[in-house]
């Protein structure tokens, strides 16, 4: 059997956060209702651990916390109010505890700008505002978050960013268009933002 590409891995701590967040909950609940004592001792035992490429177990969160900066400042950038009439956000996961600002994008800067300060071998979160035309030619603008995941990075930085990806996206509440990328060509913005933001105007 053919060994478990990293994306795949990736792909199975997003599932697992996912799980966390939105079906644990009611699992619980239901348990609580349903299940003698004996029986809950039995489920609180359970874990999700079939990752197992490089003897890696998955637990089902990451810890990893929104800091409150970042809720605080996105409010803001909504409205472009100062200080936070910004272009962009660039996000990173500190300490492997508290998602922070790492860097912001003065709204003269733009997505080329923004692309270039990405890091080549490390992943990042990033929220920016887009201006651009739409299919019927009219001037628009759409926030976009963008989950920067490079194929060279290491696999424990991206399994960290992509098991903390739902934490963030909940705290940016309205934001719409989700985007993944783990290469330069899936961050040109002609051939795969552009499209995107299309699909939304």
């Amino acid at each position: 059997m053919e060994e478990e590409s990293d994306k795949s891995v990736i792909h199975r701590c997003e599932v697992v956060a996912i799980i966390k967040r939105y079906i644990s909950p009611i699992l619980a609940i239901v348990a609580t209702v349903t299940f003698p004592a004996a029986a809950l001792k039995s489920i609180a035992l359970f874990s999700i651990s079939s990752i197992d490429k490089h003897n890696i177990t998955a637990t089902m969160a990451t810890g990893v916390q929104v800091g409150d900066e970042v809720v605080k400042s996105f409010s803001a950038f909504k409205l472009q109010q100062e200080p936070y009439n910004l272009r962009y956000f660039i996000y990173e996961i500190k300490d492997k505890k508290t998602i922070t600002i790492e860097k912001q994008g003065a709204r003269e800067k733009t997505y080329d700008d923004l692309v270039e300060e990405l890091p080549e071998n490390d992943c990042r979160y990033v929220l920016i505002d887009i201006d651009f035309e739409s299919s019927d030619g009219r001037p628009t603008s759409k926030i976009v978050f963008i989950t920067w995941n490079p194929d060279t990075a290491k696999i424990r930085s991206k399994m960290l960013y992509s098991g903390s990806k739902e934490a963030l996206k909940s705290a940016l509440t309205g934001v719409g268009i989700h985007i993944n990328a783990t290469d330069h060509s899936e961050l040109d913005f002609e051939t795969a933002i552009l499209p995107a933001l299309k699909k939304f105007t």
